[in-house]
């Protein structure tokens, strides 16, 4: 039996750093979105776990057990040979290593593993519990507290300049690490333009000191910017891939060509949110 699982991109709408722990991990509120586009694993039993992998991100993909895929496949407890066809790039803020790991936990699960608790797939990373959801989540702490929220449907423009960025670099240019979070209570949004206002409102508190270890993520955030009929852009988690909300569909997929037209190196894809 051979299961398929699709890892869709994850996309911080808000990432708000509210903290940081004596043990040095950071604090966070943020609003968590996954859209139809990513990664897809393949997995079958086996004797002992192995991992191909292709598609247009394969180039420096480990295959030995410091991939994640790899890790998922040991916490879970069964053995499995695996393939991972790589269509996000690789360090880009929109969750690729922690998605990836999460579909082989659910591919796990199909092949007859019992499942992971969202505690043992913190194991593996912040990230991991909200992607084994891969639902509009709000996210607090340091990925362990994950609340689902109503999201209206969002269509945008996901855009990186192909250029990978260090999470850990990133957060040492982070100046204040004790912002304030999100409201409480969030708003219930009719619409997506209803939404891309009150986005406007919140906060990337990584966006700055990312645009300042590369600064090609300002560039993108410009360009974004200058689209017809765009509502909002950011980053989305820490770079560099930046995103632009549209009302419709069919204006981010025009936006789309217009952009991955005039910058042909950079990797520019339309995506729309996943139903909760």
């Amino acid at each position: 039996m051979t299961v398929k699982i699709f890892a869709p991109a994850k996309i911080n709408l808000t990432l708000h750093v509210t903290g940081q722990r004596a043990d040095g991990y950071h604090l966070l509120d943020s609003l968590v979105a996954f859209v139809d586009i990513g990664d897809q694993i393949t997995a079958q039993r086996a004797d002992q776990s192995s991992l191909i992998v292709t598609g247009p991100f394969a180039d420096g993909v480990p295959t030995d057990a410091t991939n994640l895929v790899m890790k998922a496949a040991q916490i879970s407890g069964l053995h499995m040979q695996m393939g991972l066809d790589k269509r996000l790039p690789p360090s880009s803020g929109i969750g690729g290593g922690s998605t990836d790991a999460a579909a082989t936990l659910k591919a796990a699960a199909r092949l007859g593993a019992s499942p992971v608790t969202p505690a043992q797939a913190l194991r593996l990373g912040a990230d991991v519990p909200v992607c084994l959801a891969a639902k509009p989540m709000r996210m607090r702490g340091i990925g362990e507290d994950v609340q689902q929220i109503k999201l209206p449907a969002l269509h945008m423009v996901l855009v990186n300049p192909r250029v990978a960025v260090s999470t850990p670099e990133v957060f040492k240019r982070l100046e204040a690490k004790d912002n304030a979070p999100m409201p409480e209570v969030l708003p219930d949004w009719p619409d997506g333009v209803a939404f891309a206002d009150w986005l406007t409102t919140q906060r990337n508190d990584l966006q700055r000191p990312a645009v300042k270890v590369m600064p090609e993520i300002a560039a993108v955030l410009t360009a974004l910017a200058l689209l017809p009929n765009v509502l909002a852009t950011r980053m989305s988690g820490s770079g560099a891939t930046c995103f632009a909300v549209f009302e419709r569909r069919e204006e981010a997929e025009a936006a789309a060509a217009q952009l991955a037209h005039g910058n042909p190196w950079w990797w520019v894809k339309p995506a729309s949110t996943l139903p909760a």
